[in-house]
């Protein structure tokens, strides 16, 4: 089901491109819009992963460096079905975490210092696990489309005022003024209800993968909590991209709304509890704390 509304709301915003090109330019003029939409939505395909890696000045992993966690990560890829991803540390206190990639095979998954500093093996297995759903059901690349579709919209919309027809037949200048306004109001709408449905989707796979749904609740608690009072500076220099982490980075919600990014964390740790129920883990011990000197990952999936 929420794959069919993630289409019906990509189908949407591509739409909505379409016809403010055409009230521009009529039927040349709505052509000529899905044409450069095809062709923004190309290179965010290709290109989206690496600018949002510099964006956060993320860097590579290696194993070396962090063994336990290439091995975490690649026994929960395994589980997953999906190639080993690259890995890459934020150097921020936030904790945090996102996915980016066009496909499986260039998958990447992105942790803050500060994730790796605040939560257990377990936690970090549920959010790895959540991170690596989202590479699988390809939502990096439905967010990257959504993001440049809602991009380019207001783009298109602002250039209304400009390129204007001044024959009778195009839009008056309350018309085009009102599209101005209500055209990226309602593509951004349309990009925060993608966002939102497939956090969720992503978390029932991401417990699915770990085999435990309160090991990512308990994350996502810990990580809100600790992500309100603890600045992300490269998400608040482009909150444009705050869509992409687990939780947002910018400000706490208390309720899904239409202009929230993520759906609340109450609503997702109760979705997580339930499916805990149906797998018959809701009596699994909560999460160990934290100790820096337990390194080594033995993968606890029984």
């Amino acid at each position: 089901m929420s794959t069919i509304r993630t289409f019906i709301l990509l189908a949407a915003l591509t739409a909505l491109f379409a016809v403010i090109g055409g009230m521009l330019g009529g039927q040349t003029g709505a052509i000529i819009a899905l044409v450069i939409a095809g062709g923004m939505n190309l290179f965010a395909w290709w290109g989206s992963d690496r600018m949002v890696l510099a964006m956060n000045a993320a860097r590579p992993i290696s194993r070396a460096e962090m063994p336990w966690l290439h091995d975490m990560v690649a026994e929960l890829a395994a589980r997953a079905g999906l190639p080993m991803p690259k890995l890459y540390l934020v150097e921020t206190d936030q904790p945090n975490a996102f996915a980016t990639g066009r496909d499986p095979a260039h998958g990447a998954v992105a942790v803050t210092r500060g994730l790796l500093a605040a939560l257990s093996r377990e936690e970090l297995a549920g959010v790895i696990a959540h991170e690596l759903a989202h590479i699988r059901n390809r939502d990096t690349l439905i967010m990257a489309v959504a993001a440049t579709l809602a991009g380019a919209i207001s783009m298109l919309a602002n250039f209304a005022f400009f390129f204007r027809p001044s024959d009778r037949e195009g839009p008056g200048i309350f018309a085009t003024i009102l599209m101005m306004i209500l055209a990226p109001l309602a593509a951004a709408l349309v990009q925060m209800a993608i966002s939102r449905t497939r956090e969720y989707a992503a978390d029932r796979a991401g417990a699915e993968i770990c085999g435990h749904p309160l090991w990512l609740a308990s994350a996502l608690q810990r990580i809100e909590a600790l992500a309100r009072r603890v600045p992300n500076p490269y998400a608040e220099a482009n909150p444009a991209e705050a869509h992409l982490f687990i939780v947002n980075p910018l400000t706490g919600r208390g309720m899904d709304n239409l202009f929230s990014t993520h759906p609340s964390t109450a609503n997702r740790v109760a979705a997580l509890h339930a499916l805990a129920r149906e797998m018959g883990r809701a009596s699994d011990p909560a999460p160990r704390p934290w100790q820096a000197r337990q390194r080594r990952f033995t993968g606890p999936w029984s």
